[in-house]
């Protein structure tokens, strides 16, 4: 027999023909084997060491090998650039991609075990109604391995890959739904692919856990295959969700493309967003590029997007915004999406102030803090009123001036003279006001070193973003509307620092929010190409660490820092979360993730206020802490990297939930 195969225009995707590929019946763990002929054996183990296919063999790493991820070449500086094999992480290619890609709506609580693994779903079924065989599909057969495999059920990743199969997108699904779905998928056995067409699907087989096993490409693969009626294999695929709900698998890893996978048909794409090669460009080649295959003003790294700041004198946001343009939007295209961004990031905040759920879901059973934090600032602004307040307001949507903040709904009877809460509606019923419970002191009267009695103080910069952090990564914990920004577990950095701006600081927030997320965007790019934003690849430091670099930016870009600063605040924000691990407790975007997002949010003001009052004083360049973050990305054990296999992950005594074969 002939094994044929031809590759799928937009995403390698191998289609098998008249081969014996036969799931082999009975064995949970989807053992299938085959010869084809021509000396090209497929062979898959549940618990194999190898895995034969296209003539080569693969072994399959030791856990104690795991720590694969992209480490630097030796001797690279002795050898030439042309004679340099290619290094997946060092492309000859600019930075540039669509800040709408960097930025993206999705669901919680995981952009790369969550949202990539959705649309990498939709994806492969799009692939297949393309290709003519999605009828003929019978059953599927779905592994994940590394990070994917062992903390993919506390993100959510079996979920997320059913409802990708059956056609639904992340910006566009009822994340109250996805529950239910999933449970009905389970309970009658069955998926309906793309929408229309019903297969029979036990979860127990059909989805393979390969946590002791990693693709060379990336930490979170995902293998997808698909048969006939008489189990012979249609088609198979590998992807990679490399970070920030970006998809990508061979061809678009190695085609110079641009890593853009998030619309699933790239056909529909500007040609500008899927091309990214400009030959050796460094930081004397910073002309305007007239190509229109091209951004105008396409950068690969810090020192070039500086240079062009300065020889075209614009803000780092001007910049972005002009590559945006040739991309095919219009401006009010431009602006309509980047208010759409906030309002999503806004709307977030207000529904994890403003719940009523008290815990999070999980085994953790964390209690929600965002709407008790919430009101006691609430409570804060306005001393008069009662500790028994149970009332809070939902935050507006940040049109009023600097610091205006409104009165809690629901007192509007008779002003107490001298409570100072007459400003806008700040009215109040005496019989609301009650007795403040007797303070207790901790500690010996009779020592010589008195207690110190407690005491209350308020920090709006440290109080109000660290509410918002936490409310936002609480709806992302939950399953939430969010948005990448530039992933999941680190989606409460950005829209907490952006949020204080336009309650407290700006005059103008329309003006604000574009010139924050283009800004960070820019930042986000450079860490994409120059290291990564993916967790299972670099730790924390590649999420809470990228996003409290990106929000410093965006801040010192709305206070009118010049680009030197800006981009120095971005490298204060990653220098000083250098090293940071991923260990979710039970394989949860929870612990310690939502408190960190906050700290990152206090770290990130920080950063930009030390870069302002520095005044371009400064020994470490944006580009050298993005290398350093890369090289510690690689020194780093596996253990720390979104597996749940050490740290907190560990010393708090709660078992890795593993799917068994």
């Amino acid at each position: 027999m002939i094994l044929a195969t031809r590759r799928a225009t937009s995403s390698s995707l191998t289609v098998v023909r008249n081969a014996h590929r036969r799931q082999v019946a009975g064995n949970p763990c989807g053992v299938w084997s085959g010869n084809n002929g021509n000396n090209v054996t497929v062979t898959q183990l549940g618990r194999g060491r190898h895995q034969q296919a296209r003539g080569f063999l693969r072994t399959t790493p030791s856990r104690s090998a795991l720590n694969f991820a992209f480490r630097p070449k030796e001797n690279r500086d002795t050898v030439k650039d042309e004679d340099k094999n290619e290094d997946p992480l060092e492309r000859p290619e600019h930075a540039v991609i669509s800040t709408f890609d960097l930025f993206s709506i999705g669901v919680g609580p995981s952009s790369s075990h969550t949202v990539g693994p959705m649309r990498a779903g939709n994806i492969f079924i799009n692939d297949l109604r393309d290709l003519g065989i999605l009828e003929r599909v019978k059953t599927v057969k779905i592994t994940l391995y590394g990070s994917l495999a062992a903390t993919g059920k506390g993100h959510h990743t079996p979920q997320a890959i059913l409802l990708g199969l059956e056609g639904s997108d992340p910006e566009t699904i009822d994340a109250g739904t996805i529950p239910a779905r999933y449970q009905g998928m389970l309970d009658t056995k069955s998926v309906m692919l793309g929408g229309h067409h019903t297969i029979h699907y036990d979860h127990d087989r059909d989805m393979i856990w390969r946590y002791d096993q990693v693709l060379p490409s990336h930490p979170n693969g995902m293998r997808f295959s698909v048969f006939d009626e008489t189990g012979d294999m249609l088609a198979t695929n590998e992807y990679f969700s490399v970070g920030g709900g970006f998809v990508v698998n061979e061809k678009t890893k190695t085609a110079g493309e641009n890593l853009f996978y998030k619309g699933v048909d790239k056909r529909a794409v500007h040609i500008a967003r899927l091309s990214k090669t400009t030959g050796g460009m460094d930081a004397t080649q910073v002309e305007k590029d007239t190509d229109p295959m091209h951004p105008p003003y396409p950068f690969k790294n810090g020192d070039t997007l500086l240079a062009l700041s300065q020889r075209h004198n614009m803000t780092i946001a001007q910049i972005v915004y002009d590559n945006e343009l040739s991309f095919g939007y219009t401006d009010e295209e431009i602006h309509e999406k980047l208010l759409r961004i906030w309002a999503v990031m806004d709307d977030c905040i207000r529904t994890g102030v403003s719940t009523s759920e008290k815990t999070l879901p999980g085994r953790l059973g964390l209690h929600r803090r965002a709407p008790m934090l919430y009101k006691r600032l609430m409570r804060g602004f306005y001393p008069a009123l009662a500790p028994s307040f149970s009332g809070y307001q939902q935050i507006s949507e940040g049109e009023r001036a600097n610091g205006e903040i409104d009165s809690p709904d629901g007192f509007d009877g008779e002003l107490l003279e001298g409570n100072g809460a007459g400003k806008k509606g700040g009215s109040m019923r005496r019989e609301s006001l009650v007795r403040r419970p007797a303070t207790r002191v901790v500690g010996q009267f009779d020592h010589p070193l008195l207690p110190v009695p407690p005491r209350k103080t308020m920090i709006p910069a440290v109080d109000f973003l660290s509410c918002y952090a936490i409310a936002v990564n609480e709806v992302n914990a939950a399953g939430g509307r969010i948005v990448t920004s530039p992933t999941n577990g680190a989606s409460g950095v950005i829209p907490s620092v952006l949020k204080y701006i336009i309650e407290f600081i700006s005059d103008d927030p329309q003006k604000s929010v574009t010139t924050f997320l283009l800004t960070a965007a820019a930042v986000g790019m450079l860490f994409k190409r120059g290291s990564t934003i993916s967790a299972a690849e670099g730790g924390c430091q590649a999420e809470v660490g990228v996003a409290c670099s990106m929000a410093a930016a965006g801040f010192a870009a709305c206070m009118g820092a010049p680009p030197e600063t800006v981009l120095q605040a971005a490298e204060i924000g990653i220098e000083h979360n250098l090293g940071l691990t991923c260990d979710p407790i039970d394989g949860l975007v929870q612990v310690p993730c939502i408190e960190r997002n906050s700290l990152g949010a206090v770290k990130a003001v920080t950063a930009a206020q030390l870069a302002m009052a520095s005044d371009t004083v400064y020994r470490v360049s944006l580009d050298q802490a993005i290398e350093a973050m890369k090289l510690t990305a690689a020194d780093m054990s596996v253990k720390y990297k979104e597996t749940s296999l050490s740290g907190l992950a560990t010393t708090v005594k709660i078992p890795l939930t593993v799917p068994a074969c």
